[in-house]
């Protein structure tokens, strides 16, 4: 991946269209990702910037995000100096990394001020901050103290500067032939030595030049870079290599082992698809740590105590031969007497009348022995009853935490909340704050079948069971993957078509423990033969009446019907 000089100059062409737009909100949602919602030419647009050192991006966005009910500081200082203002430019700085959007709005007083907001795409060092005309800091959302920083300090009230300028050509601008007479033919590395002489290529692109050059010279690299450069107006494209990594690029790639590729006809769509889940899944990681640590270890907890559970009912096996042997003594009474340490008597169950020998305690009677034997018996008779209602209330529990552990692999950051509080009501674990919190009603996720019909998907536990008890109505199509933990899909329809079937189907196997399974078994059903036993866990149902479809997940078409 390669958020680069070349991708920024394509993002800023295709922003261009908000300049004069308005800043209606801003949000802060996580620490370092903004939300700007602009109304531009009659329709709003959402606008994220992130200084996430592994997600650092600018560009228009169609993901959605909840917003914290506090605002931080940052977001609060950008709402007071640019909500209700007016984009007058976005700019990038050089062939850098750096963007730089003018905007005036107006003070507490209603007179007129320009401010400036910088977004520093740089990896680790990625910042955005908001300046005055005179680029005086109002704020960052990284402060970078002296201490840290002798050169470029970022505090508020202090002045703004610039990163360090690097001697570089600007490949779009500068005399490409000149430059490529720097080069070093004897040095090799081609390709470092291109990074070094140009702005705005990363490793990807220099990789790229390369290949393309084949037995590089003077002439083949310059027409490789200009065969790059040239591309800069055509699609945007998204590559699986074969050791599964992934790449985007504002130009065609074709070095490298690529095995999938998918082309997009704007920034914000391939970025969206490259950096939403990924992004997603690691704060998911980073606030679920705890969580993970919690299901994983119940669920282990519960797999051990399965397996003593087990060998106990295997030792109640022989209760039948105690049970034998009792009988037996008490039939032979008349035969043995105190003392005897075993009796020898025929087995009367025994077709062929064999003996059996029998051992006996000294210290009691014979009709004391065969009552030890009657009570050892019993003992474990009432044990394999205990020991299987164990067994079954232990199955539910490694149902519960395994099914907990699937919803980890797809939850987003809101549904982790969810989660938490669901272990807090099962009492699996404490509040962490006393302060009572309003219930909140869970969001399901939407989808709309290629032929228009709405879908609901419940992610967890707690939206499982408000998508089937409360959303759904008892006539409507309700799915779920056969034996398997996963998400409670509700087709708002009563009759809903092959197509929408299939598709919701798709969604169920995608949402569950299977998803990167092939012919996943998902059944259907009408809402009204779906219930719930009494005192069962969340989320876990039983139902009848079910016709199952065998589907195989596909992430692309999730995403495309993806509707919230």
């Amino acid at each position: 991946m390669a958020f680069d000089g070349l991708m920024t100059t394509r993002v800023v062409r295709e922003l261009q269209p908000l300049v004069g737009a308005r800043i209606n909100k801003i949000h802060q949602p996580y620490a370092l990702d903004l939300i700007f919602s602009v109304r531009a030419d009659r329709k709003n647009v959402t606008l994220l910037a992130s200084a996430n050192a592994m997600y650092a991006r600018l560009h228009l966005t169609s993901e959605s995000t909840s917003n914290p009910s506090e605002p931080p500081m940052f977001c609060m200082m950008l709402r007071k100096h640019l909500e209700g203002g007016f984009i007058e430019s976005i700019e990038q700085l050089g062939r850098d990394r750096v963007i730089l959007m003018r905007v005036r709005s107006r003070n507490e007083l209603g007179d007129e001020e320009a401010k400036k907001l910088y977004i520093e795409l740089m990896g680790r060092h990625s910042n955005i901050l908001l300046t005055d005309g005179q680029d005086k800091i109002l704020d960052a959302i990284k402060h970078l103290p002296l201490s840290q920083n002798t050169f470029r300090t970022i505090m508020p009230g202090l002045q703004y500067q610039l990163p360090p300028e690097q001697d570089k050509v600007d490949p779009l601008t500068g005399d490409i032939e000149q430059t490529l007479h720097r080069i070093d033919w004897n040095a090799g590395k081609i390709d470092r030595q291109l990074l070094g002489l140009f702005s705005g290529f990363s490793p990807q692109i220099t990789a790229e030049i390369v290949a393309r050059a084949g037995l590089a010279n003077r002439s083949s690299l310059a027409e490789a870079i200009r065969s790059v450069l040239g591309e800069l107006t055509g699609p945007y494209y998204l590559q699986r290599l074969a050791n599964g990594k992934e790449r985007f690029s504002p130009v065609a790639l074709h070095h490298g082992d690529v095995v999938e590729e998918k082309t997009f006809s704007s920034s914000g769509d391939v970025l969206d698809a490259f950096f939403h889940q990924k992004s997603n899944r690691d704060r998911v990681k980073q606030q679920a740590a705890d969580l993970e640590r919690f299901i994983k270890s119940e669920y282990d907890k519960n797999i051990l105590k399965r397996s003593k559970l087990e060998r106990d009912l295997a030792a109640t096996e022989k209760m039948d031969e105690l049970k034998h042997k009792g009988e037996l003594l008490t039939t032979y009474l008349y035969q043995l007497e105190r003392g005897m340490k075993e009796a020898t008597v025929v087995d009367y169950y025994d077709e062929d009348g064999k003996e059996i020998t029998i051992a006996l305690d000294p210290r009691f009677s014979p009709n004391e022995n065969a009552q030890r034997y009657y009570k050892r018996y019993n003992k474990l008779k009432t044990a394999k009853i205990e020991v299987a209602k164990q067994l079954e209330k232990n199955q539910l529990e490694i149902d519960y935490f395994e099914g907990l552990l699937a919803q980890l692999d797809v939850a987003s950051p809101d549904d982790i909340r969810e989660m938490r509080e669901e272990l807090v009501e099962e009492g699996y674990v404490r509040e962490r704050s006393k302060k009572k919190k309003k219930p909140l009603v869970p969001k399901l996720e939407a989808y709309q079948s290629s032929t228009g019909i709405p879908f609901f998907v419940g992610k967890n536990n707690k939206q499982n069971d408000y998508a089937t008890f409360k959303f759904g109505r008892r006539s409507e199509t309700w799915l779920h993957t056969k034996d398997i933990p996963g998400s409670h899909v509700i087709i708002r329809s009563e009759q809903p078509d092959e197509t929408t079937l299939k598709e919701a189907a798709i969604v169920a196997a995608y949402y569950s423990k299977a998803r990167e399974s092939s012919q996943v078994p998902v059944d259907f059903t009408e809402l009204r033969y779906v219930k719930k036993p009494s005192g069962a866990k969340p989320g876990f149902v039983i139902y009848t009446d079910q016709t199952t479809l065998y589907v195989t997940p596909d992430a692309d078409l999730v995403q495309s019907l993806r509707t919230i």
